[in-house]
């Protein structure tokens, strides 16, 4: 075993949440025998701001610098590939981890086919088999019907993308090494060019890392309806988020999705209101810590899931809902 390459994110300057999510990872495989350290490996074209406290959970903290990673990469595929390809010749990890994010759901498959070796998508879970040494993936199949575990042949680097949620960030301060890797030597071959960063601007807490979520789905019956679930997540400082037929309807933007397409969140609550909780939806819920749903169908598939669970018309229930949540809030 070579150690562990966790390739980190790069939010507002700093490293990014998820990448706390994958150091936790790592720091299981490093304790059921993956030997060889954890690095983390942070892209971008200013990361003056980063330490080794920013990363609990690394034994050392590798920065990329490159004009052509600004914003982390995410502008162009190629920059980070060849940056990460050029880490992997030099320091020859045996498992690299990546988020699945926009950014890790891409540039993890590319750098898998680069370096010629398997990749595993949307994990949800990763061990060591003790018997042959390689790490086996829990990763969820049919629509997330079903949990499926699956193990890496041969004997070359091993790729996985893990589900943002699926493991808990590694608390404390990092104190790990840092370093600077230079990558001018590979750049020659990057072929695409950021040329414009387009940001959305958005109120409130990210869905991402919102610690309490208000949802809607199909049966709000439209768009309006999400106003008052946007007034209750103000209230409670949450965020709202929708289920896929919400967002394809266009009663909200897709960047309110969660489930299997969308989103993957992890709050401590998550109020789900007017959703049936089809497979590909709570497949973005398996970090959640309490499920709370209002259904006028009894037999909804998301009262399986909910710790509590309203039968009734949501137009009667929430209101009294939020009238009694606005009063203990004083």
């Amino acid at each position: 075993m070579s150690g562990i390459l966790v390739v980190g994110e790069v939010q507002d300057g700093a490293i990014a949440p998820v990448s706390g999510e994958l150091l936790a990872a790592a720091r299981k495989l490093a304790g059921e025998g993956v030997g060889g350290g954890i690095s983390l490996a942070v892209m971008g074209d200013d990361l003056s701001a980063i330490s080794a406290a920013d990363a609990p959970g690394a034994d050392r903290v590798i920065l990329i610098s490159h004009p052509a990673l600004k914003d982390g990469g995410t502008g162009g595929y190629d920059a980070p590939v060849l940056a990460l390809a050029a880490i992997y010749e030099s320091t020859s990890p045996d498992v690299i981890l990546f988020a699945k994010t926009d950014f890790g759901a891409v540039t993890g498959p590319r750098l898998a086919f680069k370096l010629g070796a398997p990749v595993a998508q949307d994990c949800i879970d990763l061990a060591l088999d003790s018997d042959t040494g390689r790490v086996v993936v829990t990763r969820p199949v049919f629509g997330g019907n079903a949990l499926a575990v699956y193990g890496f042949d041969g004997d070359g680097p091993q790729v996985a993308t893990i589900r943002p949620g699926a493991f808990d960030a590694v608390e404390g301060e990092g104190t790990g090494t840092v370093e600077q890797f230079d990558v001018d030597d590979v750049m020659g071959g990057v072929r695409t060019v950021l040329v414009e960063t387009v940001i959305q601007e958005s109120e409130g807490v990210r869905l991402e890392d919102a610690d309490i979520i208000i949802s809607g789905g199909r049966g709000l019956g439209g768009p309006e309806p999400f106003d008052q679930l946007h007034e209750l997540a103000n209230i409670l400082g949450g965020a709202v988020g929708a289920s896929r037929a919400a967002c394809d309807a266009g009663w909200v933007d897709h960047s309110y999705q969660i489930g299997l397409t969308g989103k993957s969140v992890k709050p401590s609550l998550y109020l789900s209101i007017g959703i049936s909780g089809a497979s590909q939806h709570m497949a973005g819920l398996s970090g959640a810590r309490n499920i709370v749903a209002i259904n006028k169908d009894g037999d909804a598939n998301i009262f399986k899931a909910a710790r509590f669970g309203v039968v009734g018309d949501w137009e009667k229930v929430l209101p009294a809902f939020m009238a009694t949540v606005r009063d203990l809030a004083g």
